[in-house]
């Protein structure tokens, strides 16, 4: 991972286009090719961001950009879309780069492990007839994601389970379905987000990138709460 402290300032152009004008922010360019930059609050959210796969070139200054004090200029282009990030740089208090290693994955807590156990023994009373379990923690380079299941039609599904769904939920099985969709015969694989709660920005995030929402009733799939008998 590298981390800049960098004035700077951002344009975004895609679906939408936001801008930020010049400050002091922190930018962080991932193992992956992602991109995020933040500001000094807002919790771990980036102001803006560029999710992998995407490719980052560095350029000198157009002669307007130099005359206003800009030092250099990064150009992020998402390889599957229109998405465009130009982070626009006047100076650098900092620039630092570290190696991780391969990353053991997120150690779930109690419940989340057995949901995905449980799902994983219901694959077909949950997502219907003719769903399959091919694997449950399916390798990739990143970590595994929880399950690989096969729908009715055969065609691969890759499957997040959280406790709560939140927005760095989604980001995650995002990547995890872009690296598996480059394995020869996973081209056209899609994704579900399986959650007791979903947080409703979670679910826009998931629903715009082709992810379906499931939510997961933890009693029931138990057997200690039958929810077609509930009176409320």
């Amino acid at each position: 991972m590298r981390t800049v402290f960098a004035t700077c300032s951002v344009d975004y152009s895609g679906r939408l286009n936001a801008h930020l004008p010049m400050a002091p922010r922190l930018i962080m360019v991932k193992a992956d090719g992602s991109v995020l930059v933040h500001s000094d609050g807002g919790s771990y959210k980036p102001l803006n961001w560029m999710a992998a796969p995407c490719s980052l070139t560095v350029r000198d200054p157009e002669d307007e950009e130099a005359h206003v004090g800009i030092s250099e200029v990064w150009e992020v282009k998402h390889q599957k879309n229109e998405g465009q990030l130009v982070i626009r740089i006047s100076s650098i208090s900092f620039d630092h780069s570290e190696e991780f290693g391969v990353d053991p994955g997120l150690i779930k807590d109690g419940v989340e492990a057995h949901l995905q156990e449980l799902l994983a023994q219901q694959i077909s009373d949950i997502f219907g007839k003719g769903w399959t379990l091919v694997r449950r923690e399916y390798p990739t380079p990143i970590g595994p994601v929880d399950l690989l299941v096969r729908d009715e039609g055969g065609c691969p599904v890759a499957v997040e389970v959280k406790r709560r769904g939140e927005i760095d939920g989604v980001e995650q099985l995002t990547r995890y379905l872009d690296l598996i969709g480059r394995e020869p015969g996973k081209e056209a694989v899609r994704g579900i987000f399986a959650a007791q709660e979903i947080k409703p920005q979670a679910r826009v995030l998931a629903e715009d990138r082709g992810i379906t929402c499931v939510i997961l009733d933890y009693d029931a799939m138990r057997g200690i709460d039958d929810s077609d008998n509930r009176l409320f």
